[in-house]
């Protein structure tokens, strides 16, 4: 990341710019960072001023205590104030719930659009979501990075053996480092449930896209969040999962974030 801003609270958020045309904020997922959207943003450039960035508590960009879900809006409205004034927002997984609720806070957005937003929209979510965020509170509050990373791993429905495997490969080291920013992403998730009062808030166009090799529920997740926006639209994307291809995303994306 070689730009920077500096938010609201004083933090530093590191950012890159690319591209021409329209700003497009890429918002990163769990567990990720600016670099993990870096593919996607390569393909979009063609079409749109693309802005990758670090959130606040990884990568290159500072974090400033007490963490708050405002203070992350704060981080896109510094950033889009910075690429002129006016910003579509593109989320991944969290990063979309983000990017919906930093439209329904009435940031200056032109579109948002979200990837499979993991909103527990199954039986017994809301109660899988409340273990989820008291595990990973007690293992963060003790310093048990790794317990927290595999709660992480657990929620997203990886098997015990994977785990275990992920455990003992190089990027773990990785992912420990990177753990405590696992709590943003669940403060962001609120109680895990779709917030459709904040939806209705959105005035602007939004996109929720799902892979049609992905969970039902997460189709069903994502389904929700358009039926739930005033101005929602919702597509499938035949034979991706969760880990969206960049060559079939971007063309979708480009399509709905045209001037």
């Amino acid at each position: 990341m070689d730009k920077q801003i500096i938010s609201r609270d004083g933090t530093r958020i590191a950012y890159e710019l690319g591209g021409q045309g329209p700003a497009v904020v890429l918002v990163s997922g769990a567990m990720s960072t600016g670099a993990t959207v870096a593919p996607l943003a390569a393909r979009l450039a063609e079409h749109c001023t693309v802005v990758p960035y670090d959130r606040r508590g990884r990568g290159a960009s500072g974090d400033t205590a007490p963490y708050s879900v405002a203070r992350e809006v704060e981080d896109l409205a510094a950033l889009i104030e910075a690429v002129g004034g006016e910003a579509a927002l593109y989320g991944m997984s969290s990063g979309g719930a983000l990017a919906l609720e930093a439209a329904a806070s009435g940031l200056p957005v032109r579109q948002v659009a979200v990837y499979e937003p993991p909103f527990a929209v199954y039986e017994g979510g809301a109660e899988e979501r409340a273990e989820y965020t008291r595990n990973l509170t007690e293992a963060l509050g003790q310093g048990r990075r790794g317990d927290a990373v595999e709660h992480f791993l657990r929620l997203t429905g990886l098997a015990e053996e994977m785990i275990r495997g992920a455990r003992q490969s190089p990027m773990w080291a990785d992912m420990e480092a990177i753990a405590p920013s696992l709590a943003h992403d669940d403060a962001v998730m609120g109680d895990g449930l779709v917030p459709r009062e904040r939806l209705a808030a959105i005035t602007v166009p939004v996109l929720a896209v799902a892979g049609g090799a992905s969970p039902a529920w997460m189709r069903e997740a994502a389904r929700a969040v358009a039926e739930a926006s005033p101005r929602g639209t919702y597509r499938t994307l035949e034979g991706q999962t969760h880990r969206v291809d960049p060559d079939v995303l971007a063309p979708v994306l480009a399509e709905f974030l045209a001037p």
